[in-house]
């Protein structure tokens, strides 16, 4: 019954950490883990804020908090608008130094683009750069205290060789108990026909 009781715990536990997140995406949202104190006390660094997509940029409005990618950076931010401005869309120079342009119409008339200004709740100031409202990967819709160590840890080879490797061990033991007993009851049942056997080539 141990042994048993450990496969379904293994199991269980790691059935678990599959279904949380695929929960959250059947419902359009995803799962973003806080690595920063900027937004406290909202959230703290280990919550983990729920995201819902933003499909229409009327969607976005001041004391929102959202999550996007900031202009040159490959990772993403939590933060609060705090205005909405319309401003000169930019692009990339393209001669490797990565200096910014403003983009033009055809009649050299700057392109306007709908851009966020934020802030996390905990700095002084707000962010230093404005960002392009097509960056924002998210709205958020609640938080959960404490998920992201949990997440972490359940989402990490250690996490997973611990759910799955007991239950495998446990399954091992029992195919190995199973074999024994087996083997077991095996000899008794040939030495009794051994001696019919030999009892009948006696007579």
């Amino acid at each position: 019954m141990a042994l048993w009781a450990v496969v379904a715990v293994g199991v269980v536990a790691y059935l678990v950490s599959l279904a949380v997140p695929l929960w959250f995406q059947a419902q359009g949202e995803r799962l973003l883990i806080v690595t920063s104190g900027s937004m406290a006390p909202q959230f703290l660094a280990g919550d983990v804020v729920v995201l819902h997509a933003v499909t229409e940029p009327s969607e976005l409005k001041p004391g929102l908090i959202v999550t996007f990618q900031p202009v040159g950076s490959a990772g993403l931010v939590t933060h609060r608008i705090v205005s909405l401005h319309n401003l000169p869309a930019m692009q990339e120079v393209d001669d490797g130094s990565g200096r910014m342009e403003p983009l033009l119409e055809p009649d050299g008339s700057p392109v306007l683009q709908a851009y966020i200004r934020t802030q996390g709740d905990a700095n002084p100031a707000p962010d230093a750069n404005a960002t392009p409202v097509e960056r924002v990967r998210g709205v958020v819709l609640d938080v959960h205290r404490g998920w992201g160590s949990l997440l972490t840890w359940a989402t990490s080879a250690q996490g997973r060789a611990v759910m799955l490797v007991p239950p495998l061990l446990a399954l091992a033991t029992l195919e190995v108990i199973s074999v024994v007993e087996t083997r077991r009851a095996r000899p008794v049942r040939a030495h009794h026909e051994d001696r019919r056997v030999d009892a009948f080539v006696g007579e």
